[in-house]
């Protein structure tokens, strides 16, 4: 059963649209099916993301670090770009970018692609969280810790791997899905209302642990 499936079973609404994040004109369509269907945009959260190609810079293609660029970075640019005046229109809003602890407080060898496609999510959170705040449009980044879902377990893919990546936290264990969405939930919510332009670390104490 797919996501939009089980969530109309359940009494709620949902509608998807198969497309290419890294495609403009799928963002465009994006927002205006949302508007369409939903009536306008209130909360938009751009959480695509891949790993991509892991090791050395010297040793990197330009194919495969333009690959994790355009997934993780650009794609949020074109979300946000479309995303923006469907909140303005509504006259406020929340989106969310999904970075992560790497290349922020921590930096992990062999993924450099990664980091600065993340890192570059900071970045653009902190100029649309200025850009837009006269409008009473929020941004702000979730930066989770190791979460156990299927993209986690790409880099945490033997029991010794699984172990080391445990113990970088400071609680000794990886992230359900559901306490990231949880975190998620909080900046799309009104309880986060004064809250904009955050890189909000819910990374397990992996920042701050030293041993």
């Amino acid at each position: 059963m797919s996501l939009r499936t089980s969530i109309n079973a359940e009494g709620g609404k949902a509608l998807a649209l198969a497309g290419d994040v890294g495609d403009e004109a799928f963002a465009k369509a994006l927002v205006d099916k949302t508007v369409s269907h939903f009536g306008g945009l209130d909360i938009a959260f751009n959480n695509a993301a891949i790993l991509g190609a892991m090791g050395p810079v010297p040793e990197m293609s330009q194919t495969d670090w333009n690959q994790v660029i355009a997934t993780n970075l650009t794609s949020a640019f074109l979300g946000a770009k479309y995303q923006l005046p469907a909140m303005a229109a509504r006259k406020g809003g929340s989106i969310i970018f999904t970075s992560t602890f790497v290349g922020y407080t921590a930096g992990m060898p062999g993924m450099a692609a990664y980091a600065a496609s993340k890192a570059g999510l900071i970045g653009l959170t902190q100029v649309l969280a200025s850009e837009h705040g006269p409008q009473n449009i929020r941004v702000n980044a979730l930066l989770p810790g190791g979460t156990d879902t299927p993209a986690g377990r790409e880099f945490a893919n033997t029991p010794e791997a699984l172990t080391f990546v445990h113990n970088l936290h400071a609680l000794k264990r990886m992230a359900t899905p559901d306490e990231i969405a949880q975190s998620a939930l909080y900046l799309a919510s009104d309880a986060s209302s004064f809250t904009t332009g955050s890189a909000m670390l819910v990374d397990g104490g992996v920042s701050i642990n030293r041993v």
